[in-house]
């Protein structure tokens, strides 16, 4: 692969960042433990086939729709919440969960129409939206940037819209899950103008993680 044909590859420092770094190394684009470790936000892989960019979860598809990066990983939650106009050829089948409603055990199985608007604490506004606005179901989002658990637990909230993985943290919160709004799971995604410019380098990359991918 010659420097035309090398890529720049969006990755988040997020959850499925040590995910994302192995199966990479499974298909032979190895990155110095030194650089992974570092506070490097640009690091190259040990061939120079490749050039790592180390960005907010959230912005890994906006840097790679307005071509900043070839292409990047991102979880399907922070694709769905994007809404970015990007292509994805290949589920890497890591980081693996789901996207749940959930709330206090003593309330779980109150009817949404027994509320006059259900008040939802989410990191996914869109997405959450869209969820209820399609069911019906009138709504009050409650943004919030992390421990969304504790919305519920203290009034804010009557449900929360989160990703489980194993429900460990649920439980010891006293919540469960209501229901499964969709599976989640990362993906390699390419800009759209580097799928056909650098289509090569793409198609490549695709194959590498294509024969590596569970």
């Amino acid at each position: 692969m010659n420097a035309s044909e090398s890529l720049t590859v969006a990755l988040s420092k997020g959850r499925i960042f040590d995910e994302s770094v192995s199966l990479l190394a499974r298909a032979g684009v190895q990155i110095a433990d030194s650089d992974i470790n570092s506070r490097k936000l640009v690091i190259p892989d040990a061939q120079n086939h490749f050039r790592f960019f180390m960005v907010k979860p959230i912005d890994v598809p906006t840097y790679v729709e307005y071509g900043v990066a070839d292409v990047g990983i991102a979880g399907r939650d922070v694709l769905l919440e994007s809404n970015a106009d990007v292509h994805q050829p290949l589920d890497l089948r890591i980081g693996a969960c789901k996207m749940v409603v959930a709330g206090p055990k003593a309330t779980a199985n109150q009817n949404y129409k027994e509320l006059s608007a259900v008040r939802i604490a989410t990191k996914y506004p869109r997405l959450t939206t869209e969820y209820f606005t399609q069911r019906g179901v009138p709504l009050e989002i409650i943004s919030l940037s992390g421990s969304v658990e504790l919305a519920p637990l203290l009034g804010l909230s009557d449900r929360i819209v989160d990703l489980v993985s194993t429900g460990r943290t649920l439980a010891e919160n006293g919540l469960e899950v209501i229901e499964s709004i969709c599976d989640i799971s990362a993906r390699l995604i390419v800009n759209r103008a580097s799928y056909q410019i650098k289509r090569k380098a793409v198609i490549k990359l695709i194959e590498m993680l294509s024969e590596v991918t569970r």
